[in-house]
């Protein structure tokens, strides 16, 4: 950020905006994930929208702790009218970027100043910190500092976990109903190749032959079980289909690829990680 005038907010987005406002904004209305990350962060929306996957209830996945905040949900991005986000009064319009180009979620340019933060091909540490820088220059400098632990710390030391864990074979999964699921491509998640830095053996689906899709290998539940994971980090949002009951023999991590970008969610997800490293049942992969 900078406030080279004085009385004006500005801040850089990755959409290669510059946004400018006469004051810092009070009133934020953001993309769920973000949302839910500027709260974890000490500044609460006044409201968040979805994405195309989300339907007219908040998603607990994505929510965080949005939904015992009491933050208003209005619904997918794509269905948000012009005069129900005007209504709100948002000084600012805060949404994420996958391409560097277009805003994800807010399909129609609103009123306000709309910034978008990058969450594809950003190293998790890098991604985590433009949200900090964001919400650092929207909190209200004359406010008292949270009496809280230092989520920096805390993410650090679930790292710490994730490092110490023994090793097993991971393989994150969005299941897609009738028997199809999605296998992530790890190099193409923050959160997975973050994982692999701390020494996690990530499964890549190219095990199976060559397959499309850049995030996703899509296959059937059996060709997937070839691969034969001693860990699955399975897609818990609300449009996923669940694995099926046999992947019970599995040791099954919840994973969110919308995970709020906060240090303290992240910290959570690690520490999750942690534990079903911990508690995985190595399988023979030699038959």
């Amino acid at each position: 950020m900078s406030r080279g005038e004085p009385g004006v907010w500005e801040f850089g987005d990755d959409t290669e905006q510059a946004i400018r406002t006469a004051r810092r904004p009070r009133r934020v209305v953001a993309y769920v994930r973000a949302g839910a990350a500027l709260h974890d962060l000490g500044v609460t929306p006044v409201a968040v929208y979805g994405s195309g996957h989300d339907g007219d209830r908040l998603d607990p996945a994505k929510a965080g702790a949005l939904a015992g905040a009491g933050v208003p949900y209005l619904g997918p991005g794509k269905d948000l009218t012009d005069d129900a986000l005007g209504a709100l009064r948002p000084d600012l319009v805060v949404d994420l970027t996958y391409d560097g180009k277009n805003p994800y979620a807010m399909v129609r340019p609103p009123a306000a100043p709309l910034l978008a933060l990058s969450v594809a091909g950003t190293p998790l540490p890098a991604m985590l910190a433009r949200f900090r820088a964001l919400a650092a220059a929207l909190r209200d400098p004359d406010a008292p500092a949270p009496d809280a632990p230092d989520p920096v710390e805390s993410f650090r030391a679930a790292e710490r976990a994730v490092r110490d864990a023994p090793p097993a074979r991971v393989l994150a999964l969005s299941g897609a109903g009738d028997g199809q699921v999605h296998l992530a491509r790890p190099g193409t998640w923050p959160e997975l190749c973050h994982l692999a830095g701390l020494g996690v053996r990530l499964i890549d689906p190219d095990e199976l032959g060559p397959g499309g899709g850049v995030n996703w290998f899509t296959t059937d539940w059996e060709r997937a079980a070839r691969l034969r994971p001693d860990v699955l980090l399975v897609d818990d949002r609300a449009h996923a289909a669940p694995p099926p009951a046999a992947a019970g023999t599995v040791t099954v991590v919840p994973w969110n690829p919308e995970t709020p970008p906060s240090p303290a969610a992240y910290a959570r997800f690690l520490r999750a990680v942690a534990r079903g490293l911990t508690e995985g049942r190595p399988q023979d992969h030699h038959t």
